[in-house]
């Protein structure tokens, strides 16, 4: 199995819809930003004072004692009383239009084909269940240390194969994503799934 770095001029042949001006770049940003904040969980939570499980019984009298005045063993000036303005869980969820997602995974794969980083394979399938013939096979193909494997859709021995190979990330063309073609130091990438990228830069 050897493999071939996609040109410019292979990628137009292959119908793959090149970015080659410096529109885009924004909407890479906006996308990996999106992205990175869905994953994020909001759950921090503190509570209020009217949330503190503590008496409601006024402490001590108001007068004669010398002490401060104290209403309540929740007040947020105490030790174990509640916290101002503290975190509250909420959604981090940005939204963004189809039309920038599509643009930005069209300028990173442009951006990632200019450099020379993508390169193009007939077909990508382990034999057997073995990660050494799997890792043996990325081998064959490039060298670098963190590698995107794309296909149109993988069979079981090469899905199993790759579990404990944390370089090697394997992703359908359909459903790689943008940060996923910008984290990875060459992107290696089947016929078949050449053509459903094609698809996705062309918007189908």
């Amino acid at each position: 199995m050897s493999a071939k770095v996609l040109t410019k001029a292979a990628a137009k042949e292959a119908k793959i819809e090149l970015i080659e001006t410096g529109r885009g770049t924004q909407a890479v940003h906006d996308a990996v930003v999106a992205m990175r904040a869905a994953r994020r969980s909001g759950s921090a939570n503190t509570k209020t004072k009217a949330e503190v499980d503590l008496s409601g019984s006024k402490p001590w009298r108001q007068k004669g004692t010398g002490r401060a005045r104290a209403g309540y063993a929740s007040s947020p000036i105490w030790r174990g009383g509640g916290v101002v303005f503290g975190p509250k869980p909420r959604d981090y969820t940005k939204k963004i239009s189809k039309s920038t997602r599509r643009l930005a995974f069209q300028k990173a794969l442009s951006e990632r084909i200019n450099a020379g980083d993508v390169l193009t394979v007939d077909k990508f399938t382990v034999t057997e269940v073995k990660t050494k013939a799997f890792v043996a096979l990325v081998k064959k193909a490039t060298d670098a240390r963190k590698v995107l494997l794309i296909s149109d859709a993988f069979d079981d021995n090469t899905y199993k194969s790759a579990r404990n190979v944390k370089s090697v990330h394997l992703a359908t063309a359909t459903d790689v994503n943008t940060e996923q073609l910008l984290a990875f130091g060459k992107i290696l990438v089947t016929d078949k799934g050449l053509e459903k990228l094609a698809a996705r830069t062309n918007g189908k």
